[in-house]
């Protein structure tokens, strides 16, 4: 099926092709011709599906042909993303996918991280697009910086991830600026009750398309658990490093300050290794970024905010040194190798008190992972007699387990009176 067969301009079609795309993927099949007849659309898809170009496509064509907006640089669409490196990554894909069409749209990025300033200016009589996270469209907004009356489309994307990094409240106060009479695109990954609820109380008269994984888009990621000691899985992670042919790795950790200290060790060892978490500046995260894509850096040790905004062509291997929080969030961890049909390798460090975790994850992803060890690193820890529950999604304690934990410490030890 050709893009030109789903009502698409030809300049679009060609636009697309030149992105890689010699035929529709299938939710972009589906998706442009909803949002080209402007109704509100409600879409699942999983990672690298092409929902990106499935929605700036027809929106493209629809601002093009909306001559109001244009001549007068109304807001047409604003896009809301849960990251500034998905933000920058949407931003460049309107940019590619525009190349084509007579006039280019004016396209701004409303980030954090970044002075205030510069995108107060780029504002300076209007933007045809606006691609930001909520906290700094809702600045741009209170600043009077941003005009979202005359909006036309909201869009969405990884609505989800949106929700689970805390954007409620500010998401919240921008949609109440926002005018009632506008077209909605919700895209999300997976939806829990909260991205539903958020769904269902946005949407008027939506279709709905969820994109199931076709067995020949699926990615060819082959993925490894490793047994290791706590304590061990810095030198381990170094000695894969010096023996795996990686000329690059991604490097997933649970916190800021283990970002640091892993990335810290390894160039202590002579490996060139940056972290990249959210307390970095925009500058600092889009150099990182900027230098694995290059070769300049070998490893790239990051938090989960990293999680679903890097494309970096080509990226063999990602480790999970500490295991993500949830089945959904390792899924995205580890789709950041294996993409655009190359294959890609992923592998998890799985310590003994970290065992039961990783089955919730093996259980939920549909996927068991076989446990092996690495000469030389081979595990000594045993489980955990109480295994740990807390921060974990799924394993934390429920409020009757909390109340027999406190009946049991205050009830008097055997052997001794009050």
């Amino acid at each position: 099926m050709p893009f030109s067969s789903l009502g698409l301009l030809p300049a679009l079609a060609q636009a697309a092709a030149e992105q890689g795309y010699a035929a529709p993927t299938p939710i972009q099949a589906e998706a442009i011709p909803v949002v080209l007849r402007g109704q509100d659309l409600r879409a699942g898809a999983h990672t690298g599906s092409g929902k990106t170009a499935a929605y700036l496509l027809p929106l493209l064509q629809r601002w093009h042909t909306t001559p109001r907006h244009r001549s007068q640089r109304r807001l047409h669409t604003l896009v809301l993303v849960p990251t500034r490196e998905l933000a920058a990554q949407v931003a460049d894909s309107l940019h590619a996918l525009a190349a084509q069409l007579p006039e280019r749209p004016k396209v701004v990025r409303a980030i954090g991280g970044l002075s205030v300033n510069p995108q107060m200016l780029a504002l300076r009589g209007g933007a045809d697009f606006v691609i930001g996270t909520p906290g700094r469209v809702l600045d741009l907004a209170e600043r009077n910086a941003l005009k979202l009356g005359d909006l036309a489309v909201l869009v969405l994307d990884e609505a989800d991830r949106l929700l689970d990094l805390g954007f409620a409240d500010e998401l919240n106060r921008v949609l109440a600026l926002l005018p009632s009479e506008r077209q909605t695109l919700f895209f999300s990954a997976t939806f829990p009750p909260a991205a539903k609820a958020l769904a269902d109380s946005l949407l008027r008269d939506a279709a709905s398309i969820e994109v199931a994984a076709l067995p020949a888009s699926v990615p060819d990621i082959t993925q490894r658990a490793i047994a290791v000691d706590q304590a061990r899985r810095t030198q381990l992670l170094r000695h894969l490093i010096a023996t795996e042919p990686w000329p690059q790795v991604l490097v997933f950790v649970a916190t800021k300050h283990a970002c640091e200290t892993v990335a810290d060790k390894l160039r202590k060892a002579d490996i060139l290794a940056e972290p990249l978490h959210g307390e970095l500046s925009q500058g600092k995260r889009t150099q990182v970024l900027a230098d694995l894509k290059a070769g300049r850096v070998q490893v790239v040790v990051a938090t989960d905010l990293a999680a679903r905004g890097i494309d970096v062509a080509q990226l063999p291997a990602v480790v999970n040194y500490d295991l993500a929080r949830s089945a959904t969030d390792h899924l995205h961890r580890i789709g950041r190798t294996g993409r655009a049909g190359a294959a890609g390798l992923a592998i998890s460090f799985v310590p003994a008190a970290s065992e039961a975790h990783f089955r919730l994850i093996e259980k939920r992803q549909g996927k068991p992972v076989a446990r092996e060890q690495v000469a030389g690193f081979e595990p000594v820890e045993l489980p955990p007699a109480v295994p740990h529950v807390g921060g974990i999604k799924g394993k934390r304690p429920s409020k009757k387990d909390k109340l027999r934990a406190a009946a049991a410490a205050q009830a008097p030890t055997p052997g001794k009176t009050a």
